[in-house]
């Protein structure tokens, strides 16, 4: 393992707060297949959220259960297991909005077939001696999902804020479901990068793996959007564009492809740490308010799984 930075990054202000799972629900049963009113390019970009993190969640769980043991600060520790409940909770959420896709004529199988071979095989747990070989692709896979967080955060800060959303007649419900799941993101924006920093921390590390990270997470967001218009059977010839994309973002129904440019080199500064990305009170404000965040609590009144 590296210790080696040329310059320790800093939060810029404590803002942590004690990290639990929430066990949310959501009833589909009114949700419509376009649940942005007469937009399904809109609809089917977020929606790729749904085939996306079930496995991806679960890969992260997955490896900070085997990177546990490297943990010498018992505050991290305690942010880490906090950190595992939540995205146990959010790969089920995202799961149960699947049959849902279904029962309206669009079965996601095919695609989300492919997302798990690529969390489960292609970065899964590989046939290595123990030692070096194995550590190294441990913290490989450690450094990557402090990159994917990086983008988590990024959204869930936009959804938080997306009150272009509200205005164009989005689902409640389907927006709780994202505003729920972006304020935990930001809740927990920090965890990831300093477990990196705590176990590794190199430089090169970082940015080769935001650069894997980054390239996958594009790749596999397109061909999403483009399985979901290509077999929406609502729609006639569908197609997802780039220039769709951009234009969505324009409109504030989507991520501003500017905001998600400039996001780029503040993740690979130096000085780099979540906290300046994102409000931690937002978040937890939210949190407060959310309809199915507040049916949890009072379900398990000290918020626990």
């Amino acid at each position: 393992m590296s210790n080696t930075q040329s310059r320790a990054p800093r939060p810029v202000a404590d803002e942590r707060v004690a990290l639990k799972a929430r066990r949310v629900s959501f009833s589909w049963d009114r949700t419509p297949l376009h649940w942005i009113p007469d937009d399904p390019f809109t609809t089917h970009t977020i929606n790729v959220l749904h085939l996306l993190l079930p496995a991806g969640e679960r890969w992260f769980v997955h490896v900070y259960k085997q990177v546990l043991p490297y943990i010498r600060d018992d505050r991290l520790r305690e942010d880490v297991i906090g950190f595992i409940g939540q995205e146990a909770m959010h790969s089920q959420a995202h799961d149960e909005v699947l049959p849902h896709l279904k029962e309206q004529g669009l079965d996601p199988t095919p695609y989300t077939a492919q997302v798990d071979w690529f969390f489960e095989k292609l970065l899964g747990d590989r046939t290595l001696p123990p030692g070096r070989a194995r550590e190294w692709w441990l913290m490989e896979r450690v450094a990557l999902i402090a990159a994917i967080e990086h983008y988590t955060a990024f959204l869930g800060d936009w959804v938080l804020n997306a009150d272009e959303l509200d205005r164009k007649g989005a689902d409640p419900t389907m927006l709780d479901l994202l505003r729920w799941h972006g304020a935990e993101e930001v809740e927990h924006r920090s965890v990831a990068f300093e477990l990196f920093e705590h176990v590794d921390g190199g430089y090169r590390r970082r940015v080769r793996t935001w650069a894997l990270a980054f390239s996958a997470l594009m790749f596999l967001w397109q061909r999403g959007a483009r399985f979901f218009m290509e077999n929406d059977p609502t729609v006639l010839d569908g197609k997802a564009s780039f220039k769709e994309f951009y234009q969505g973002g324009k409109r504030g129904v989507l991520p501003s492809t500017g905001a998600m440019v400039k996001s780029i080199p503040r993740y690979l500064s130096r000085s780099y740490h979540p906290s300046q990305e994102g409000s931690t009170a937002q978040a937890v404000a939210y949190l407060a308010s959310s309809p199915a965040a507040k049916a949890a609590e009072a379900r398990t009144p000290n918020g626990a799984v």
